[in-house]
């Protein structure tokens, strides 16, 4: 087995059944002495990696349309200790042990010495030895030592890169659009930006790893937050759904260009600019043929007469008239489906790579009675998951999937128009922020 770099892995996967979870000590226990750290992390997704609504709802519709075959794939990487101890599947849970129910959990992710990209690749040697990212961790309560590869990007790869058990089409290639792209040419990994306070880039976060470990200069956050505001803000009290919208909010920059006059019965024409300007992989990224990442876009005279809309929700909660960036992907009929378990193939992939631009083309015809100036305002909005699929999946009225504001931008036509109190800056602003940032460099190698 390779990583995705070549190198050879020594062992193979540990497999279904092949540990106790007795072997696993329960996060209650790391407690005693990692307060702080266990509490980042038990409101994180992978505290919930396994008992995620979602993900079960989900979960039991794949087992029944495979027939149970996607049943300790997926549990793999959600309760990997229910898979190595042959208590998940059944995937209901009811054979798993508390511990198997603690999702990834403390002690899994610290046993872990090598593994390979993709698939839940993980080997695990549960016992005494904890391995991490320091080479100076003594500890009274189990032994201690520095592994390289909790600094590396392959070990988050692990699981974010998921391949269908079926035929191997990539589902999943938050790992690989990372790998491609200049973050990886830069040494930064997945840790510099998901465990740290930079969000966007590396930020120390002075601290202790234990109450009586040594003050170090950075310690990582176990909050590990994404883009999922939805089910964090469901299970975590709202707290980390924050900040997973705060991490959206940095995610990306827009710009719009629109001429600066337009006369009466004339076709005007506008550009809305999408800069992957903050997300080390593709954005959106994760199972994308569900998540939505789409411009809400609007023209207005100076008295409010909208001239013009795209991207707007109608009243079921769809999309109207607007280019959703994900994955689209198609059963073996060649029928689009938002099932993993019936993909086939990938009919189109439009998400934005790291520092890359994708540019919308719009369009409106200027009315007679349009007064002057005229307002172009445009959104660019996200949600983990379409209004209809929560539905169908928990009924209606059951979850409100919320939308985030990730970007604002605007333009003026005619003159200068009032930009919205609330709106971020415009996209004079934008240039000049993107440009000191530019001149700055938010992004510093690994040390």
């Amino acid at each position: 087995m390779l990583l995705a770099t070549g190198t050879a892995v020594a062992a193979e996967p540990t497999g279904f059944g092949e540990l106790d979870s007795d072997d696993f000590d329960s996060h209650s226990k790391c407690a005693n002495c990692h307060a702080i750290i266990r509490s980042q992390w038990q409101g994180s997704m992978h505290a919930y990696a396994y008992t995620d609504p979602l993900y079960q709802a989900e979960l039991q519709m794949a087992g029944e349309g495979t027939g149970g075959q996607t049943d300790e794939f997926c549990s793999r990487c959600h309760t990997p200790i229910g898979v190595m101890s042959g208590e998940v599947p059944p995937i209901d849970g009811s054979m798993a042990s508390d511990v198997a129910l603690e999702g990834v959990q403390c002690d899994f992710c610290h046993t872990v010495p090598e593994g390979a990209v993709g698939d839940g690749a993980f080997v695990s040697t549960p016992g005494e030895i904890k391995w991490g990212p320091h080479d100076d961790a003594p500890s009274a309560a189990h032994e201690s030592e520095f592994n390289e590869f909790y600094t590396d990007a392959e070990y988050c790869g692990m699981c974010h890169n998921v391949n269908s058990p079926f035929n191997g089409l990539p589902l999943d290639d938050t790992y690989t659009s990372w790998a491609d792209s200049q973050y990886a040419e830069d040494e930064v990994a997945c840790q510099d930006c998901h465990m740290s306070p930079g969000i966007t880039q590396f930020e120390a976060n002075p601290g202790r790893s234990a109450s009586s470990a040594p003050k170090r200069d950075h310690i990582s956050l176990h909050d590990i937050v994404g883009a999922n505001s939805f089910m964090l803000g469901e299970l975590s009290d709202g707290q980390y759904g924050e900040k997973a919208v705060e991490r959206l909010q940095q995610a990306a920059k827009l710009e719009v260009s629109a001429p600066e006059e337009a006369i009466s019965g004339e076709t005007v024409m506008f550009d809305v600019s999408i800069t992957n300007s903050g997300a080390g992989h593709k954005l959106p990224t994760g199972i994308t043929e569900v998540r939505q990442m789409w411009l809400a876009v609007s023209v207005t005279d100076a008295e409010g007469k909208e001239l013009y809309r795209s991207g707007q929700l109608n009243s079921e909660g769809s999309i109207e008239d607007a280019v959703i960036y994900h994955t689209v992907l198609a059963d073996a009929d060649g029928q689009i489906t938002d099932k993993l378990w019936e993909a086939e193939s990938i009919v189109s992939d439009n998400r934005i790579l790291p520092k890359e631009t994708a540019v919308e083309s719009h369009s409106f015809v200027m009315p007679e009675d349009a007064v002057d100036p005229i307002l172009v305002e445009a959104k660019l909005l996200y949600r983990s998951a379409s209004q209809d699929m929560v539905d169908e999946l928990f009924g209606e009225g059951t979850y409100d999937v919320p939308v985030i504001d990730m970007s604002e931008a605007y333009g003026s036509i005619n003159g200068e128009a009032d930009v919205p109190s609330n709106g971020t800056p415009g996209f004079t602003g934008l240039l000049l922020v993107i440009s000191l940032i530019a001149a700055v460099g938010i992004y510093r190698t690994k040390k």
